[in-house]
């Protein structure tokens, strides 16, 4: 089981390549060495957390130790995404935060229905918006104790 502190990849779904900027940015800003990897569509993140395609090879998909999950993304949607992770055994336990813009009530309760650990709406006010992705960043990859890993991907 990792151990407090252990860095774990990030695996960061946004299709917004502004707002995956200024994540990753905030994320560095913030001290964290861990890695992030971008998929910008629902599509590319079930290949990456399935290892298909260009993802086949463990050493360009390492499992991530959260999620950061944007609900609006062309084709699959971010909550389609999320019911994926949450119904498949290997991958259900991966922490998935919701990072969005939405502030509709339907899709906070959705997700949650659909098993997230986490909903939080994206500030509009820049300075706000790099607090809560450093908050979240620290919480997440050096607070939080991940559980156990569930199968074998």
């Amino acid at each position: 089981m990792p151990e407090i502190g252990e860095t774990a990849a990030i695996l960061l779904v946004e299709d917004n390549e502004d707002h995956a900027f200024l994540i990753q940015k905030a994320l560095r800003g913030y001290g964290l060495i861990n890695e992030i990897h971008l998929a910008p569509s629902g599509e590319e993140a079930l290949d990456y957390l399935f290892r298909r395609d260009k993802y086949a090879d463990p050493k360009d998909s390492p499992r991530p130790g959260l999620i950061l999950l944007d609900i609006r993304l062309p084709g699959m949607d971010g909550l389609e995404v999320l019911k994926t992770i949450k119904q498949n055994e290997s991958l259900k336990t991966i922490p998935v935060c919701m990072l969005t813009t939405s502030a509709q009530q339907s899709d906070l309760e959705a997700a949650y229905a659909n098993g997230a650990n986490s909903y939080i709406q994206k500030p509009v006010d820049f300075n706000k918006f790099v607090e809560v992705v450093k908050s979240l960043g620290l919480y997440w990859s050096m607070t939080n104790v991940p559980p156990p890993r569930a199968g074998g991907v």
